[in-house]
């Protein structure tokens, strides 16, 4: 096996990051509802994903048979989770689709010690209280027939039910290499949405193609490789650190490719959540290396 050392492992996760980022650009590029560009990119991730596990001479067989069934629990929180993260930027903007769904850190650290059965520390009820205010800022106006209003709630369910995949993945799923978790992962989603994916062939043309293929290989399968193996070599802190630059890199995507700006606002608001979630992710490398 070839050594990477962290400088390489570091640009890896900056990488991936950076596709990640780029992730949210094809819920505008793409027009296809949310619903259907999940169904396509998780068709075309699955099978990349699979040929990456195949290519490190894994075993696409999962060793218990319980680990079926959690694979099935995880690929259709997944699915939700990609469906409203899509749902919730065509409704408002990629920037404040991102900066809603990046609630979810926040939503862990708050949500972990009551399955832990620890005691939840103050400091934590704070960084909540700060979260909220950073999501009410983004707020237009509270009114559900306002797509912006609609865009930060789906955003913000998006982030529950990414946090909730997360905390179960962590309890039940570390043993699988991400390629090879993902692979089930996407797989699950393919055969969960597609009773209610309506996807014919005039809307496939040959851009939308294309545009499918760029996401399910470079945003969505390639970067999972990219994240996992970094993980190997650089601390946890690190990775959460330079992970939440991802709400910056998409807005940028954003600014550059669809020219969308953000106000003020919107600005003041997003940079409270994402302090808070930089502030979170450092307190939990704390905690864990305590």
């Amino acid at each position: 096996m070839t050594t990477v050392n962290p400088r390489s492992g570091l640009i890896e996760v900056h990488l991936a990051v950076l596709l990640f980022g780029g992730t949210a650009l094809f819920s505008k590029l793409i027009p296809l509802s949310a619903l259907n560009i999940t169904f396509l990119r998780c068709a075309v991730a699955a099978l990349v994903l699979a040929i990456l596990v195949k290519a490190s001479k894994q075993t696409l067989l999962l060793r218990h048979k319980k680990d079926y069934f959690i694979a099935i629990l995880l690929g259709v929180l997944v699915s939700c989770h990609w469906v409203t993260y899509f749902a919730a930027m065509q409704l408002s903007s990629v920037a404040i689709g991102m900066i809603a769904f990046f609630t979810y850190p926040v939503m862990t650290v708050l949500i972990e010690p009551i399955i832990n059965r620890t005691q939840l520390k103050l400091v934590d009820v704070l960084s909540g209280v700060a979260v909220l205010v950073g999501v009410i800022l983004l707020i237009p106006e509270p009114n559900l027939d306002n797509d912006i209003t609609l865009g930060i709630i789906v955003g913000v369910i998006s982030a529950m039910l990414f946090t909730a995949r997360n905390l179960l993945h962590k309890r039940y799923f570390t043993g699988y290499s991400g390629p090879h978790a993902m692979f089930y992962q996407t797989l699950v989603a393919v055969v969960f949405l597609s009773p209610w994916q309506d996807v014919t062939l005039a809307d496939l043309n040959q851009h939308t193609v294309g545009l499918i293929i760029l996401l399910g290989v470079v945003f969505t399968a390639a970067p999972h490789a990219l994240f996992t193996n970094a993980l190997r070599y650089l601390s946890a802190k690190t990775v959460g650190l330079v992970s939440c630059l991802q709400p910056f890199y998409g807005a940028m995507f954003a600014l550059i490719i669809l020219d969308e700006h953000l106000s003020t606002r919107t600005l003041f608001g997003g940079a409270i959540i994402v302090a808070t979630a930089l502030f979170e992710t450092q307190q939990s490398h704390r905690k864990h290396k305590a």
